[in-house]
């Protein structure tokens, strides 16, 4: 809760002298910021996808454990994940409105958009959450699942800013155009797939940035992938070490079994002569006596 008031308190004061000087940015100006806002966030949304998997335990911290600390999360670590998260999620969402903020148009339905997008996103949560406990013992395919959605997303979005910039700063040769009513990018049913990078017409511009996002969120995903310890791994370590010390043990077993009965090595008393020490000092110190 503080985290989100605090989000919302920042939002407040970025949306309110935004609003005020609005009318003092023509339309280019709007569009640049909107453009910029949309790479910002498909930026977050990148790195976001990048922590799914170790989220839902897939990879392992590739910090150093202290001695004597268990393997995850202290509860700490995780008040401060889920704070920080909850942040920055929401100051994401004041991102997002800054176009608004900028056009002062539409800004009656920022409450309606407000109570759609809390009902939705509490729909994919419970429904995450069920996920989560269902698939206990495997949990890949809600990764992959979760991991696919934030991608195409924030190459979406990304795609966006670059075209709204691309719109005000230069446009490049439009390579193809989709007609009718239909496929309209601004209209029903096609614009739901607007935030992840539908668009009726593609430029030179925006098929570079697109499917150059894509190759390079799945390099970085793979990166991570080979990088990050798997709990397989930590097992496999275990299992090793264990199997290494019941070797030890076993040759130990041998060697002991292999010896004549009596003929163990004995620890000797500590008030007992040392065998090294030579006689004639011993006698010479009774003579002295």
């Amino acid at each position: 809760m503080v985290a989100t008031a605090l989000a919302l308190v920042v939002i407040a004061a970025i949306a309110i002298p935004l609003a005020i000087l609005s009318s003092n940015f023509d339309n280019s100006t709007s569009k640049i910021i909107e453009g910029v806002s949309k790479i910002v966030a498909g930026i977050c949304l990148l790195q976001l996808s990048l922590k799914i998997p170790k989220f839902l335990g897939l990879y392992l911290s590739c910090k150093p454990k202290k001695e004597g600390q268990e393997e995850g999360l202290s509860l700490r670590e995780i008040k401060f994940n889920v704070t920080w998260n909850i942040w920055r999620e929401v100051a994401e969402c004041g991102v997002f409105l800054i176009p608004f903020f900028l056009s002062g148009e539409n800004l009656n339905s920022i409450p309606l958009s407000a109570v759609i997008g809390s009902v939705v996103g509490l729909a994919i949560g419970l429904g995450i959450y069920y996920a989560n406990q269902t698939l206990k013992h495997n949990k890949l395919w809600l990764a992959i699942f979760a991991v696919l959605l934030l991608v195409f997303l924030s190459a979406g979005l990304l795609t966006g800013g670059v075209h709204n910039l691309e719109v005000e700063l230069g446009s490049t040769k439009t390579v193809w155009e989709l007609e009718g009513s239909f496929w309209d990018v601004n209209r029903l049913p096609m614009t739901v797939l607007k935030p992840f990078g539908y668009n009726d017409s593609r430029t030179v511009l925006e098929i570079c940035v697109y499917w150059g996002w894509l190759c390079l969120s799945a390099l970085l995903h793979y990166r991570k992938y080979k990088k990050a310890p798997k709990p397989s791994d930590a097992v496999a370590g275990a299992s090793e070490n264990q199997i290494i010390q019941e070797e030890e043990e076993q040759v130990s077993d041998e060697h002991e079994a292999s010896m004549p009965f009596g003929t163990e090595e004995k620890p000797k008393p500590a008030n007992e002569l040392d065998d090294s020490t030579p006689a004639t000092e011993t006698l010479s110190q009774e003579d002295s006596q």
